[in-house]
C-alpha cells in the first residue's frame, strides 16, 4: 500500500473529543524520544507532517492524521523520561490509557521500542498491559540504522527471549529505520490487511 494523501486533522485533550469513530484507526506510542514522529513522517512520505523535536515529551494531546480519507494514524503522548512534572506525566498516561481502552475504532496499537537499548521495564510493563487488556498491538523497533546489524539482531532476540517469559505467542514485530525507510512497506501492508477487518456498527 502506498499513501497518496496525508494531513493533520486535529489534536484532542480527551478521547471523547477525537474525530467521529467511523474509520479504522492505528495508534503510535512509545517512550519519549523513541522516534515516533519520525516514523509517522516516514510512513506517510511527509517530512513535516508530525512535529519532531530533540526535546522528549512534546506530544501532550491525541493527534489525529487522516490518511487517504480512509483511515487514521494517531500520535499518542509518549512515556518515560520526558522533562515534565509527575502530574503532567500522569495526565498524559491517563489520556493515552482512556483512549486505548475506549476508542471503538482502534484496530491496533503500534508499541515503539528503541532498538539500541536492552529491554526496559516501562516498555515491558506497557506491552504486558496491552496483553492483559486484550488490545491488538504490534511491536515496532525503531532506529536500527544507529546500530550494526549484529547488534540489532542481538537486541531484538533479547526482547524476544524476555517477552517469551510472559507470552506463549509473541505479537507481530516490525524492524524499522525512519531515516532509511526500512520496514515502512511492511507496516503499511499490515495496515492494509487489517483495514479489511473494519466494520461499522
Amino acid at each position: 500500500m502506498k499513501i497518496i494523501d496525508a494531513k493533520f486533522l486535529t489534536s484532542a485533550p480527551h478521547y471523547k473529543k477525537c474525530p467521529k469513530p467511523n474509520l479504522p484507526e492505528y495508534a503510535f506510542i512509545g517512550r519519549s524520544n523513541v522516534g515516533k514522529s519520525s516514523l509517522i513522517n516516514a510512513l506517510t512520505g511527509r517530512k513535516k507532517l508530525a512535529k519532531t523535536s530533540v526535546t522528549p515529551g512534546k506530544t501532550q494531546l491525541i493527534n489525529h492524521f487522516i490518511i487517504d480519507e480512509k483511515w487514521y494514524m494517531v500520535d499518542l503522548p509518549g512515556y518515560g523520561y520526558a522533562k515534565a512534572s509527575k502530574t503532567h506525566r500522569a495526565k498524559w498516561s491517563e489520556l493515552s490509557t482512556d483512549y486505548i481502552l475506549k476508542r471503538p475504532n482502534l484496530l491496533s496499537v503500534f508499541s515503539l521500542i528503541d532498538a539500541r537499548h536492552d529491554p526496559m521495564e516501562s516498555d515491558i510493563e506497557f506491552i504486558n498491559w496491552l496483553g492483559l487488556k486484550e488490545i491488538s498491538f504490534a511491536i515496532v523497533f525503531t532506529k536500527i540504522d544507529k546500530l550494526a546489524k549484529a547488534k540489532v539482531h542481538s537486541h531484538i532476540e533479547n526482547y524476544r527471549k524476555y517477552l517469551s517469559e510472559y507470552w506463549e505467542e509473541l505479537p507481530r514485530i516490525f524492524i524499522t529505520s525512519s531515516h532509511k525507510s526500512t520496514g515502512m512497506d511492511e507496516i503499511l501492508n499490515y495496515v492494509n490487511e487489517t483495514n479489511k477487518l473494519f466494520k461499522m456498527d
